[in-house]
């Protein structure tokens, strides 16, 4: 016997019968409004344990989901089971909203809701679910840097629901950021970056944490910045401080996401040698030494197109969730070049150097160097 379809309409007359009404939908699900009547139980729970929830295998079972493809399921489930009386809502709690039935609820304290509604979208993908983002709202992420790469990223970090957010950067808004540096505003010229970042992203998302950290990062203070951090997001615009965020991830074993602009075109990479000696490549492995100062110009002499920085920031946000949730493949031993003008991305492959002078297997810290100095800056 095939599994009923009934419209919303008939529920109320097999509830006054005493029909079992149930909402196979997730709870995060259910926090915008279920159809009244009915309890609310996961397919999951309710196909694992379906006396528990309809201890009468004889007796009417209804079920409801938000378009009707999940009850009709999981009455499908329920018939394999031995229930013999079935019915699914054809078009879900969908339609039952549309025809304007009655709809309660679940009851929840406003953090709570705040939770369900704020990440729903992210809730409805298995690969996270609530427990991946209470995962997200438990990590602390450093990034360095409040300005091209640094925008992008902070904001969709901060939206994805990052826990804590310490933001590191000694530089103030100017006019010429605006055309990349999406956090700033004309407002906040002047402001420092920081403190300009944390009102931006504060406003978008008032769960996450931010710290704003109005200073220039050195070797005197990066143990400090990158204490109790998950992952490290280097956003900055110079090779000093490339090298300098390699060598103390490698140091503290923390994964460093890995992005740089110029001109038209991007690069990304996650480097985690900290954690994976002698498997996973660094920095160091890819750019022994830096390139002479005249050979690397910055955003201020060599320019760069506004979106760039957006692509590339939102590739290394990418980037930084997967790593909190563990998920998905990073660019961990690959290197993904972009090219704005030919839209086109490129991978190359990266191997770790054996003999890298921070990262090779067995290889003792050697310590933070002059790094002004090792990249030739005055």
């Amino acid at each position: 016997m095939g599994i009923r379809e009934i419209t919303p309409a008939e529920v109320c007359e097999r509830l006054a019968r005493g029909a079992v009404f149930l909402d196979v939908r997730e709870e995060h699900e259910r926090v915008s409004g279920q159809a009244e009547g009915a309890r609310g139980v996961a397919r999951a729970s309710l196909e694992a344990d379906p006396s528990f929830y309809a201890p009468d295998r004889h007796a009417e079972v209804v079920l409801i989901c938000q378009q009707g493809g999940r009850s009709l399921q999981a009455a499908q489930a329920l018939q394999a089971a031995g229930y013999t009386n079935l019915a699914s809502v054809a078009g879900g709690t969908s339609r039952w909203i549309a025809e304007r039935l009655p709809v309660v609820r679940p009851q929840m304290d406003a953090g709570q809701l705040d939770f369900h509604e704020r990440y729903s979208r992210h809730l409805l993908l298995p690969e996270i679910g609530p427990e991946g983002q209470r995962r997200l709202e438990r990590s602390r992420v450093l990034m360095i840097g409040a300005g091209g790469l640094g925008s992008p990223s902070a904001y969709y970090l901060a939206a994805a629901g990052i826990g804590h957010l310490r933001i590191a950067d000694d530089d103030v808004v100017e006019r010429s950021n605006l055309q990349r540096q999406i956090l700033h505003t004309e407002a906040r010229i002047g402001m420092p970056k920081v403190d300009s970042a944390q009102a931006a992203l504060s406003a978008l998302n008032p769960r996450t944490q931010v710290e704003a950290v109005a200073e220039r990062v050195t070797s005197g203070n990066i143990d400090r910045l990158l204490e109790g951090v998950d992952v490290v997001l280097d956003g900055a615009d110079n090779f000093p401080v490339r090298y300098l965020l390699n060598d103390a991830c490698i140091r503290h074993a923390r994964p460093l996401v890995y992005g740089a602009v110029q001109r038209f075109e991007g690069q990304v990479s996650v480097f985690d040698a900290g954690r994976q000696r002698g498997v996973a490549p660094c920095y160091r492995c890819l750019f022994p030494e830096p390139p002479p100062p005249e050979f690397a110009p910055n955003c201020a002499e060599a320019g760069v197109l506004g979106v760039l920085p957006g692509v590339i920031g939102l590739l290394q946000a990418s980037e930084v969730i997967k790593l909190l949730l563990e998920i998905g493949e990073p660019l961990t031993g690959r290197l993904l070049h972009f090219d704005a003008l030919a839209m086109r991305f490129r991978e190359t492959r990266l191997r770790p150097d054996p003999g890298c002078s921070v990262c090779a297997a067995g290889k003792p810290f050697p310590g933070y160097i002059d790094y002004q100095q090792f990249c030739g800056v005055r």
